[in-house]
C-alpha cells in the first residue's frame, strides 16, 4: 500500500490506496450489495406542514423578580495549551471538558443550595457556574435522584426572565433511555443542560410540596466549556480571527458554497440541520439529515456518521439547528427562521461498516423540514451528486461533484483510515465545486433529491481539488437495517401511529393530569396556570384499529382529580359505586399485558387527597414509594410505551 502523507483534514489519494482524515469505519461487516427488488428502494421526500403538531416550547418567560438569589460557582480561564484539538476528520471539537471541584458530589452541592419557599408551599434554590472565556456552557448534571414533578430550570443571570425549563421526570426518561440501551455508567446518569451561549449559566430547581431538599441527589462534576464562538461571528470577532489567523464559525474554507445562492438542494437544505453533541464532556459538531420513511408518518429519523454519534448515551446530549443558513446569497448573516432544539435523540442502528447511525429524535423537527428521500439503489461511477453540510459548522454549505466509484475503507487508527480497491460499502465523491471540513461529518449525498450516502472523510480540500471524499452507501446499510425503521409496514398496528400521552402536576392540590390530545394540552396551558406541563410522560395508541384495551377516564368532581383505570371490570365498578367519579372517555389504548415492547404503568393511591398517580418511570415509582409514605402503591396497572416507536 502506497501511503500518503496528509495535511489538515486531508492528502493527496492514488488509485490504489488512500490515507484519509478520517475517523469510525472499522471492519466491513456488511456486503457491498445492490438494493433488494423485493422491497421499497427508493422514498420521495415529504415537507412537515405548518399545521403539523409542535412540541410545547421548553423556553418559558415569568418576571425576573422570582428568580431566587443564586449562589455562584467560577472557574477561570481556559488554557488552550491544554486542550487537544480535533485531529483532522474527526467531529470538530468546540467545547472542553472541565471539572468542577465545588459541586462535584451531591454533598458539596447540597451545601451550597440556598433554598426558600414557594408560593405553593415547595423549595426553590439556584446556582450559578460562570467559565471566564466561555462562549457557552452546557453543565453535566450527575442524577442520583430527581424528583419526576421537580422543575429543572436553565437561565443566565443576565436574562433571569426567560429561562429553559424541564421536568424531573423528562430527564430520569433521558436517563432511563441510557440505561436501557446497557450503560450503566456516571455518564449515561448525567443530563447535560442546552448551552447558554454565554460564559455564565445557571440552574435552578424547584421542588414540589412534601419533598425535602435532601431527597434531592445530584452534582454537577463537570462542565462543557464551549470554546468556539457557535453563533455567527460579531465584526468584532471577525476582526481578532483575522488578525490572529483563526477559523471559527462563519469562517469556512472560502471555496465552500453558500447554499442560498443556489437552486441546487433548495428543497433538501430544509432537511439538514447542525449537530451538537456531548461525549466524554467534550462538544462536538456534526452534520444530520432528517428522513422520511415509506409510511410518511412523520416519524423524525435522522441520519448522521457512527463516527459522530454511536451511543445512546450521546444521543441522549444532541441539540439540533434547523434552517441555520444565510439569509442571503453570501450575507453572512443567519435567517431568522433559525431555530433550535435540544431533547437528543433515541440511537435506532450505528454500524462502522457503513459509518452510518439512525436516530430518531426526541423533539418534533420544526414546521417548515423537510422529511428527505432516500434511494437505496446501487448508484453508478458519473452520477451527479450534491452534498449540504455544515463544514466548521458554518452556515450551510453545497459541494456539487460526481461519484466517481466504490471503495473498501478500514481504520489505521483513531484518525487515519484507509481505502482502497474498486468496491466495497462505500462511494468515492470527486466535487468539481465547493469542499467539506471538520463539521461536515455525517452529512449527506443527494441525487436527484434523495439521499444516498453520509460522510465519512476525505481528502478533497480547497487547495487539493484532485482529492476524494469518502460516503458510506445507503443502500448496503439499508439492506443491513435500515429498512427495519424506513421500509414501512401495511400490517397494524404500526409503531409509529402511537400518540404521546402529556402530563401536568398541580402543586395546590398535588394531582397529575394527562391527556392523548395536544388540544387539550394546549388548553390547559393557556387556561390552568397551577397545572405545570411536565412533557411527554409517555406513548399509547389513538384508537381502537391497533387491537389494543382501553384506558378510560374519570373526573372527580370531589377532588378536582382526573382517575385513569385500563380495566373494563374496575370501569363498570367505579360508574356503579362512586357517584362522585364522572365517566368522560377512553384516552387512549394500551396492553393489559406485558410484551411487544410495553412497559408497566405503576399506579399510587394518595389515601389523603384521594387522588391517583401514575408514572411508566421505574426511578420514580421507587422514589415515590421511598418519599410520599400517604401514597399507597397499587402496583402496575396496564403496559405502555416509552418511545413514539
Amino acid at each position: 500500500m502506497t501511503k500518503i502523507s496528509i495535511k489538515r483534514w486531508a492528502g493527496a489519494l492514488t488509485a490504489v490506496a488512500a490515507l484519509l482524515a478520517g475517523c469510525g469505519g472499522g471492519e466491513s461487516g456488511e456486503a457491498a450489495t445492490t438494493a433488494k427488488t423485493d422491497t421499497i428502494t427508493a422514498v420521495e421526500g415529504r415537507m412537515l406542514p405548518e399545521t403539523a403538531v409542535q412540541d410545547v416550547s421548553p423556553v418559558k418567560s415569568r418576571s425576573a423578580t422570582t428568580a431566587p438569589k443564586a449562589a455562584r460557582v467560577s472557574l477561570g480561564e481556559l488554557s488552550m495549551a491544554k486542550v487537544e484539538m480535533s485531529a483532522p476528520g474527526t467531529p470538530r471539537l468546540v467545547g472542553q471538558a472541565r471539572d468542577v471541584q465545588a459541586t462535584k458530589s451531591a454533598a458539596a452541592l447540597q451545601s451550597l443550595w440556598q433554598w426558600k419557599n414557594t408560593a405553593v408551599g415547595g423549595k426553590v434554590a439556584a446556582i450559578s457556574f460562570n467559565a471566564e472565556g466561555a462562549y457557552g456552557l452546557r453543565l453535566g448534571v450527575l442524577v442520583k435522584q430527581l424528583p419526576g414533578s421537580a422543575m429543572v430550570r436553565v437561565y443566565t443571570q443576565s436574562a433571569p426572565d426567560k429561562v429553559f425549563q424541564i421536568s424531573g421526570q423528562a430527564i430520569l426518561q433521558l436517563i432511563e433511555l441510557n440505561q436501557a440501551a446497557g450503560d450503566h455508567s456516571n455518564a449515561a446518569s448525567t443530563w447535560w443542560t442546552p448551552d447558554t451561549g454565554e460564559g455564565e449559566a445557571t440552574l435552578e430547581i424547584e421542588l414540589p410540596p412534601g419533598v425535602p431538599a435532601s431527597a434531592l441527589h445530584i452534582s454537577v462534576p463537570q462542565l462543557s466549556h464551549i470554546f468556539e464562538n457557535l453563533s455567527l461571528p460579531t465584526e468584532e470577532d471577525l476582526a481578532a480571527s483575522q488578525r490572529f489567523d483563526i477559523k471559527d464559525i462563519g469562517d469556512s474554507e472560502l471555496c465552500n458554497l453558500d447554499s442560498t445562492c443556489y437552486s441546487n438542494g433548495s428543497s433538501e437544505r430544509n432537511a439538514v440541520a447542525r449537530m451538537v453533541y456531548i461525549k466524554g464532556a467534550g462538544a462536538y459538531l456534526c452534520t444530520g439529515t432528517l428522513l422520511n420513511d415509506a409510511n410518511s408518518s412523520g416519524t423524525p429519523y435522522f441520519l448522521s456518521a457512527n463516527h459522530c454519534i454511536s451511543e445512546q448515551t450521546v444521543a441522549s446530549t444532541l441539540q439540533t439547528n434547523w434552517f441555520f443558513r444565510s439569509s442571503s446569497c453570501n450575507s453572512g448573516t443567519l435567517q431568522s427562521s433559525s431555530t433550535r432544539r435540544v431533547g437528543g435523540a433515541r440511537l435506532l442502528y450505528a454500524s462502522a461498516s457503513t459509518d452510518m447511525a439512525l436516530l430518531q429524535l426526541n423533539d418534533t423537527p420544526p414546521a417548515g423540514a423537510l422529511f428527505a428521500g432516500w434511494d437505496a439503489s446501487t448508484i453508478p461511477v458519473g452520477t451527479s451528486v450534491i452534498g449540504l453540510h455544515h463544514p466548521r459548522g458554518d452556515l450551510l454549505k453545497l459541494s456539487l461533484g460526481t461519484v466517481a466509484g466504490q471503495s473498501s475503507c478500514s481504520t489505521i487508527s483513531s484518525t487515519q483510515l484507509s481505502c482502497v480497491g474498486s468496491t466495497g460499502n462505500f462511494y468515492s465523491v470527486a466535487f468539481s465545486q465547493g469542499t467539506t471540513e471538520g463539521g461536515s461529518s455525517g452529512s449527506a449525498i443527494f441525487r436527484g433529491g434523495k439521499v444516498i450516502g453520509t460522510l465519512y472523510g476525505g481528502s478533497h480540500t480547497c487547495s487539493n481539488r484532485s482529492g476524494s471524499n469518502y460516503y458510506g452507501r445507503f443502500d448496503v446499510a439499508y439492506n443491513a437495517a435500515l429498512k427495519t425503521w424506513l421500509a414501512g409496514s401495511s400490517t397494524s398496528p404500526q409503531p409509529s401511529n402511537r400518540t404521546a400521552v402529556y402530563r401536568f402536576y398541580n402543586a395546590r392540590t398535588g394531582a397529575h393530569f394527562y391527556t392523548a390530545s395536544a388540544a387539550e394540552r394546549d388548553f390547559v396551558i393557556r387556561t390552568y396556570p397551577d397545572f405545570s406541563y411536565e412533557n411527554v410522560a409517555f406513548y399509547a395508541y389513538p384508537d381502537s384499529s391497533t387491537g389494543k384495551d382501553p384506558v378510560f377516564r374519570f373526573y372527580n368532581a370531589t377532588s378536582g382529580a382526573h382517575f385513569y383505570s385500563g380495566s373494563t371490570a374496575e370501569r363498570d365498578f367505579v360508574i356503579t359505586n362512586f357517584p362522585q367519579f364522572k365517566y368522560e372517555a377512553i384516552s387512549w389504548y394500551a396492553q393489559s399485558t406485558a410484551g411487544n415492547g410495553a412497559s408497566a404503568m405503576y399506579r399510587f393511591y394518595n389515601a389523603k387527597s384521594g387522588a391517583h398517580f401514575y408514572t411508566i418511570n421505574a426511578a420514580e415509582r421507587d422514589f415515590v414509594i421511598q418519599t410520599y409514605k400517604d401514597f399507597q402503591y397499587e402496583g402496575p396497572m396496564y403496559y405502555a410505551w416509552t418511545t413514539a416507536q
